[in-house]
């Protein structure tokens, strides 16, 4: 199969491996190997890849992603989404019920961390141009931050050195529904360590 036809058949950004089986396209392990040589496709992670002439269309968030599901982008990259921290951000951190994990491409760096199922909750979905990402409300962003971080966070101080933007906290943030994310984490360290915020 030619690559055109190819590219024309899938008629998406993006594929993995099971697509091709899908479609039942006459595609070998070495053509890809082939087209990646010469540019034409670049790879996500194993058995995933994208078309390169249709990067510019996708968003290192939406890659986030696709590259785990489930997951939704939470901790320092939606801190500093919401403008909570004054920090660039230079890996997309997502939360996921499945294995702690990292993924490098041309996109970007990306991890993942565990979390357990019952508190995968607190996230929107957003749509882009050639699909979607799922992205922590500032609340969950904040609780989740927190409780990964718990280890380091004793006294003020250490909540000070986070250097979180308390005026766009108190702007954005429903203390009520805060609240009521920390009481499903029920960890009384965790409530009085974001107390402390405000």
């Amino acid at each position: 199969m030619k690559y055109q036809e190819f590219k024309e058949a899938l008629n998406a950004p993006y594929f993995t491996n099971i697509d091709i089986l899908l479609k039942k396209l006459n595609v070998y392990s070495y053509q890809l190997s082939l087209w990646r040589k010469k540019g034409y496709i670049s790879r996500l992670k194993k058995g995933m890849y994208f078309f390169a002439s249709e990067k510019e269309k996708m968003t290192s968030q939406e890659i986030s992603f696709l590259l785990c599901q489930p997951s939704y982008l939470s901790m320092e990259t939606a801190l500093s989404y919401y403008g909570l921290i004054p920090e660039m951000v230079h890996t997309q951190t997502g939360i996921t019920t499945k294995i702690t994990r990292k993924f490098s491409n041309d996109f970007g760096n990306f991890s993942y961390r565990h979390i357990q199922p019952k508190l995968f909750f607190g996230y929107v979905s957003v749509k882009t141009e050639c699909g979607k990402y799922l992205m922590a409300e500032p609340e969950k962003a904040i609780a989740d931050y927190f409780y990964f971080n718990l280890g380091k966070i004793n006294d003020q101080r250490d909540v000070l050195e986070l250097r979180i933007n308390s005026e766009e906290l108190k702007r954005i943030i429903n203390r009520k529904k805060l609240a009521d994310y920390l009481g499903e984490f029920n960890i009384e360290k965790l409530t009085r360590s974001i107390n402390m915020l405000f």
